[in-house]
């Protein structure tokens, strides 16, 4: 099975662009300028009817992946808060129900905002549903994951840091162009706290509007970044994250999370653990304690891919934000090791870093010596710049297998090497804060690029990470260039666990 696997892998990663190792790119994307697009565009229209629903969407409800919450807000009055599903547009036969709330901030006052949970799905279902009430009634679906197992497919999308830019909307086009069934968002929304006074307010909407044509549909795994944090004294707004919490629920309690900004979902064969880099992470804080509780919680049998999604990457090669996840590095990497985290997705950086890679390396003389050689040599002896993963045999060759990871758990500020070195057990991080926002990207790559560091580029795109059994995925990052979606940079993830 082992060598089934590795040699499908190797076929892949020879029909698929691949993650080069030691690249930094010179292409930058710089098709539209990074401004917010007009409020009078089409892509923010509002729904027609009296009291039409919109900024409808979606995310995950419950542990896992047989609940969602349907999120929706009416601008004239209440209206119903009542969702009608089912599993044919003609006959919705299941009603659910849930609150409604408004708030102000500043002298903005929002709509009235609906939150629905839907319980008890069947796995593996299309479900349609609707809302509203009369002839402004609108229709949606979605579906369900596969049942908790090993071995079952999923394909996330990745985004991060996409605001409402005209690159924002290249990357959402994109991104559902792609298949993706769930999408794991790294932080940074709209991109509303760049306004001031009531616009703030009117921004959020309009993003709801932007990104519902997705959403709507596939749920969105949420972590929040610092333009959610939103602090404005001079507004008399002080209170962090009000707009994001008010407007964009999470399923925190059912992994016994004290805040939603902190949480952990199951999803077919992913165990998706979301961190907040804005909240208090140190040790003994709650975010800190539940996330130590949390990982005793993994499955690694059940679900053997673990990913973590946060905003501020703690690996980081770019001018930009540089070493501003140090902090939560220190305080998380060595559980991230213990545990065997797959992944790391970070945003924040407006750019695509990937900080470890994975290449196979054939030995062409007899298989007996080489074999021999592998067997009584330390791989640091044969030479070879990654880290040895795994070897198989095929025609009388041995396939050297070198995933090169890397931490920097051994420095205790007093003792031990005060730079990353190569880890097995570390997962590989992945910075993809390059949606599109108003911000515009950052160019400013440090010189030389790390050793760990495999491939970067500043220019706007999205990821996708597809699952496809209990040992390896493949993870592709798509430019957004022209107008067309761009196949750019690719690996072959293997479990950490299996």
């Amino acid at each position: 099975m082992l060598f089934k696997t590795l040699l499908l892998s190797f076929l892949v990663l020879s029909c698929t662009s691949h993650g080069n190792a030691g690249i930094t790119s010179t292409f930058v994307r710089s098709e539209w300028p990074s401004v917010d697009i007009p409020l009078d565009n089409e892509v923010f229209a509002v729904p027609k009817g009296y009291n039409a629903p919109q900024q409808v969407h979606i995310t995950q409800g419950d542990y896992d992946g047989k609940a969602v919450i349907v999120s929706w807000v009416t601008v004239d009055e209440p209206g119903s808060n009542k969702v009608r599903y089912g599993l044919s547009e003609e006959k919705l036969d299941l009603t659910a129900e849930g609150t409604v709330h408004n708030y102000t901030f500043y002298n903005y006052k929002s709509g009235y905002i609906h939150q629905c949970l839907i319980e008890g799905l069947q796995y593996a279902t299309k479900y349609y549903y609707e809302i509203g009430d009369g002839d402004s009634s609108r229709s949606f679906w979605f579906q369900t994951p596969l049942p908790i197992d090993p071995d079952a497919p999923q394909k996330f999308g990745i985004i991060g840091d996409l605001g409402q830019t005209y690159n924002s909307l290249s990357t959402l086009e994109h991104c559902k162009q792609t298949g993706a069934e769930t999408i794991l968002f790294v932080g940074d929304l709209s991109y509303a706290d760049r306004y001031k006074y009531h616009d703030v307010g009117v921004r959020w909407d309009s993003w709801g509007r932007f990104v519902e044509p997705s959403i709507a549909y596939q749920p969105w795994i949420w972590s929040a970044g610092n333009h959610e944090i939103e602090y404005f004294p001079y507004m008399g707004e002080v209170i962090p994250f009000r707009n994001f919490l008010q407007r964009y629920p999470t399923p925190y309690l059912a992994s016994k999370s004290s805040s939603p900004l902190w949480y952990s979902v199951r999803r077919a064969s992913a165990h998706i653990i979301v961190l907040s880099s804005y909240s208090p992470f140190v040790k003994y804080t709650p975010q800190w304690e539940w996330l130590n509780e949390e990982f005793t919680k993994v499955d690694r049998e059940k679900t053997p891919w673990l990913i973590v999604l946060m905003h501020a990457p703690i690996y980081n090669s770019n001018d930009a934000h540089f070493m501003e996840g140090e902090s939560m590095r220190v305080a998380f990497e060595s559980w991230f090791c213990r545990y065997k985290v797959d992944i790391v997705f970070a945003g924040h950086v407006h750019a695509l870093s990937v900080s470890n890679w994975i290449e196979f390396k054939p030995f062409t003389t007899q298989v007996s010596d080489e074999f021999v050689k592998f067997n009584h040599v330390a791989v640091s002896d044969l030479r070879l710049p990654h880290y040895c993963w795994a070897f198989f045999q095929a025609s009388n060759k041995i396939f050297f297998l070198f995933q090169y990871r890397i931490s920097n758990i051994k420095y205790n500020v007093s003792s031990g090497p005060s730079y990353p070195v190569p880890d097995k057990s570390a997962p590989v991080y992945v910075t993809v804060g390059d949606g599109g926002n108003q911000e515009g990207l950052a160019q400013r790559f440090r010189d030389p690029q790390p050793d760990y560091s495999a491939f970067r580029e500043a220019s706007y795109g999205h990821s996708t990470l597809e699952i496809k059994n209990r040992t390896h995925a493949i993870y592709h990052w798509n430019r957004n260039d022209d107008g067309k979606r761009i196949p750019t940079d690719s690996f072959v993830l293997l479990n950490q666990y299996w």
